[in-house]
């Protein structure tokens, strides 16, 4: 039996959705596999069977869930890296029991992706029919009464975007060429993630952003936060990747989450020292793909311990983005914050070795 490599949320996380199905005795909308209270629990843990999937104020999970509870459409909205795929996915699992209904937005989706396409071969041979249609991912969320993802909504081209417009406002798709529709059925919904910080982004139309409920994801509000979620997805990833076991190594994931910070907001966490920025947006994500790379650096070619030596080419790799206006960044701050902090020498001779 082949082990897939990233199972969906669904399937990693069965046991704790079929234990709070079973105790789930409140009201649940048409269609939900769990109640909107239960569906947070999920998100958020209860300290005990449930493991928290988010980490951040409660409040917003409880806006996001209580929005696809209604006729509106759910955009997550904040900079690369503050867990909305994760959000969305997670969503999905919990309401729909499936998170696989994906669009996955670029420069080149095209409206097919929206709407439905047509296998040629049946359609030359047969002419236009249901049989020769192909259904999109959100034809089939709307068929089946589940929620559709649009990943990287501002990604897509805006007359693409734009295919969403009727589907949002009259819960239908039309298809012109066999004189048809397809109404959504109860429990449909669609969850879209967009941020405004990556090249090559569409604004989107005042229309469709009507039809959306924006919930912003901030960036963890503490270093302790965001140290928090970084050493809990480090885990999880080191088994699903079977990774040797590694010490946690919580001093080289406080030094990443440090230096992350302080480069994002331009200034050391004493608030003494002014510091440029790199162009990067050195997101959680990030940190969290920094010190994954360095457990592996250290169970495979070092003392199975985690050391400053095996985060300092990540860090260096996430930082140093554009060669040359970063690159002097990333030196200044190592000269001017890391060198004079008495317990950072080894990491800072590290990163000094890995540039």
């Amino acid at each position: 039996m082949t082990t897939v490599l990233r199972p969906h949320a669904e399937d990693q996380y069965a046991d704790e959705l079929a234990i709070l199905a079973k105790d789930d005795d409140r009201p649940r909308p048409p269609g939900w596999r769990l109640s909107p209270w239960a569906v947070t629990v999920y998100l958020l843990g209860d300290g005990d069977q449930i493991t928290p999937k988010y980490v951040g104020p409660r409040r917003i999970v409880e806006v996001a869930v209580a929005t696809l509870a209604t006729d509106r459409a759910l955009l997550l909205l904040g900079v690369p890296g503050t867990a909305k795929t994760w959000l969305s996915e997670h969503l999905a699992a919990a309401i729909s029991g499936d998170s696989t209904l994906l669009v996955q937005g670029t420069a080149g989706t095209a409206e097919e992706a929206i709407r439905y396409g047509w296998n040629y071969a049946r359609l030359l041979a047969e002419g236009p029919s249901r049989d020769a249609l192909t259904p999109s991912p959100v034809m089939r969320a709307m068929s089946e009464g589940r929620l559709a993802r649009v990943e990287e909504l501002t990604r897509m081209p805006s007359d693409v975007q734009d295919a969403l417009i009727t589907v949002l406002s009259e819960k239908t798709l039309p298809i012109p060429e066999l004189n048809e529709e397809v109404q959504a059925a109860k429990g449909f919904n669609v969850i879209a993630t967009a941020n405004d910080r990556d090249r090559g982004v569409n604004d989107l139309s005042s229309a469709l952003r009507r039809r959306f409920n924006t919930v912003v994801l901030p960036v963890p509000a503490s270093a302790e936060e965001e140290v928090e979620i970084v050493s809990r997805r480090v885990a999880q990833l080191g088994r699903s990747l079977e990774l040797p076991d590694t010490p946690a190594g919580m001093e080289e994931i406080r030094r990443v989450v440090t230096v992350f910070r302080e480069l994002r907001a331009g200034v050391t966490a004493d608030g003494r020292t002014k510091i440029k920025s790199p162009s990067g947006t050195l997101s959680t994500a990030e940190a969290i793909s920094v010190v994954t790379s360095g457990i592996a650096l250290a169970a495979h070619f070092g003392d199975g311990v985690l050391r400053p030596a095996d985060i300092a080419g990540g860090i260096l790799g996430a930082v140093v983005q554009d060669p040359v206006s970063d690159r002097v960044v990333w030196q200044e701050y190592l000269e001017a914050v890391v060198r004079d902090r008495d317990d950072w020498r080894d990491f800072y001779r590290a990163c000094r070795d890995a540039g």
